[in-house]
Order: structure tokens, then C-alpha cells, then sequence
């Protein structure tokens, strides 16, 4: 969740007018109770309990061993195609991504 409200508050992400949505295996109330502990304002927190989503935008193939995706970020366009996906699995023994870095991957995508 710190991921989520960093990139809230992230002014390069922000800049890129690229909507932030978090979809993952937990339920509703989980999310819910989450997003409210961290302060997530505003990014749609999103269950995906059937894993029906994440098998559609093929994140499986990196799932933990847990069957959980990973963390994942895709770039939906207009048309929902895929515009750029990036795994990060783990990270430094954490899955905590710079927004910096996040930013400017979705900006060189928005820019190709």
C-alpha cells in the first residue's frame, strides 16, 4: 500500500495524468481496511478474488509462491491493450518500486 500512496503523492507521476488502479487477491473489507490504514486518497482498490483479471493480463507467470502476482505494473491505453507491463518481483528483498522510476517507464511508453 505505501507503494499506492507514494505515487499519489508523487508530483513526475502525477504529471503524467495516468490513473493508478490496485487490483490484488484480497478481499474487499481487507483492501478496504488496508487503504484506510496506509491513507491511500483516491486509487481505486480493486479485488480480484478469481484471479480472473490477473489471468487475462497474463501477471500469473510471475506469481510468488504463494500463487499471488507479483508487483506488477501495467500501462493500459484507450483501447485496454497493453501498452507497457513490468514485473518487479522482489525488490531488494522488499516490492517497493521508486515512482521516480515507475514514472519515467511510463512516460518513455507514453512517449514511443
Amino acid at each position: 500500500m505505501q507503494q499506492i500512496v507514494d505515487l499519489e503523492a508523487a508530483s513526475e507521476y502525477q504529471a503524467l495524468n495516468v490513473p493508478v488502479v490496485s487490483i490484488a487477491f484480497d478481499a474487499p473489507e481487507v483492501l478496504a481496511a488496508a487503504g484506510a490504514e496506509y491513507g491511500v486518497d483516491g486509487t481505486p482498490l480493486l479485488t480480484d478474488t478469481d484471479q480472473s483479471v490477473s489471468a487475462a493480463y497474463d501477471v500469473l507467470q510471475w506469481a510468488a509462491g504463494t500463487g499471488e502476482p507479483g508487483h506488477t505494473f501495467i500501462l493500459v491505453d484507450e483501447r485496454g491493450k497493453i501498452a507497457w507491463i513490468r514485473d518487479y518481483g522482489v525488490v531488494e528483498k522488499s516490492m517497493y518500486v521508486d515512482p521516480f522510476e515507475i514514472a519515467n517507464q511510463v512516460r518513455d511508453s507514453l512517449n514511443s
